[in-house]
């Protein structure tokens, strides 16, 4: 592992560090507590520190609490000290140290102090990584990689208001893939979700930065447009049905060209709410559907900014 070294004194600081690079770890070593604080706050600083308890600039219990202030990456922090006093145990545990040094120190003891440490820091990156997989399964779809149903709603339900408060425009657009339970009649499953996959990727390729898209539902997806003029939200539009129209796509060995119909919902003014909003979208995608397919209509709420 990479461990701090903090210690004022050049000959303990020395043995110390020997003994480290002996075991086989890196060893970045500093003087004083406000060098150890900076190397400790960087980025990619030691995971593992062993800080005097008494040097310049901070000491130990210091460097100690100002590293418990920030919730990850945790660093287990040893101090290292020649106070054996239970009310100097007690102060460093208050101050969040993980564990104690004696000095002079031992070289079994302080390979079996690291080993705790390594563990700790172990378990702890384990947890961050399933709090990792937790967050994304909840908030996005796991065969597109678009966001959950739930997730869009909430983005929708957040521009809709901050749009009222601005004076600004925006737009919903609901889609629907044509004829999909076809794909998955004649080809399969996979092969549907092939489709699918596919298709979210078209799609978010066609929207801006700071446009949302979700997954609303089978081979329904969402798309909201904040601050977007009525002709730029139909740009968009017609960008999404051409992408998915464009090439075939890929489902194993078949090839298969698809379409999409596209029901838009724009306000200038934005009194309505977002399930207005929605519903309105979800009409001008049955339209589509009732017209042809393969084709975006359009629900207008304020017709005076639309023109």
């Amino acid at each position: 592992m990479r461990i701090l070294i903090a210690d004022d004194d050049p000959v303990s600081c020395r043995l110390l560090e020997a003994t480290l690079v002996r075991q086989g770890h890196e060893v970045v070593a500093v003087t004083n507590g406000t060098d150890a604080l900076t190397a400790l706050l960087s980025p990619d600083g030691p995971r593992l520190a062993i800080l005097d308890w008494m040097m310049p600039g901070a000491d130990g219990l210091t460097v100690c609490r100002a590293m418990r202030q920030r919730p990850a990456p945790y660093v287990y922090v040893i101090l290292l000290t020649a106070r054996n006093r239970r009310e100097d145990r007690a102060a460093g545990l208050e101050a969040e140290a993980d564990d104690f040094l004696t000095k002079p120190f031992d070289a079994v003891e302080l390979r079996a102090r690291l080993r705790c440490g390594e563990r700790v820091i172990h378990l702890q990156e384990d947890l961050l990584k399933t709090q990792e997989a937790l967050s994304l399964e909840a908030n996005y779809d796991r065969l597109t990689g678009l966001s959950r149903r739930e997730v869009v709603l909430d983005q929708l339900d957040r521009e809709v208001a901050r749009a009222r408060r601005e004076g600004r425009p925006i737009a919903v657009v609901m889609t629907d893939l044509d004829h999909f339970k076809q794909v998955n009649d004649t080809y399969g499953h996979p092969a549907g979700d092939a489709i699918l996959r596919q298709s979210a990727d078209r799609l978010r390729g066609v929207i801006r930065d700071y446009d949302f898209i979700g997954r609303y539902g089978g081979e329904e997806f969402l798309m909201v447009l904040p601050g977007c003029t009525m002709s730029a939200a139909q740009q968009i539009a017609e960008r999404a049905r051409a992408a998915i129209g464009g090439d075939p796509m890929q489902a194993g060995r078949a090839e298969m060209s698809m379409t999409i119909s596209l029901g838009l919902a724009w306000s200038g003014s934005v009194q309505e709410d977002a399930r207005t909003l929605l519903l309105a979208a979800d009409d001008a995608l049955y339209r589509a559907k009732a017209r042809g397919r393969n084709r975006v209509e359009v629900q207008v709420f304020d017709v005076v900014k639309a023109s």
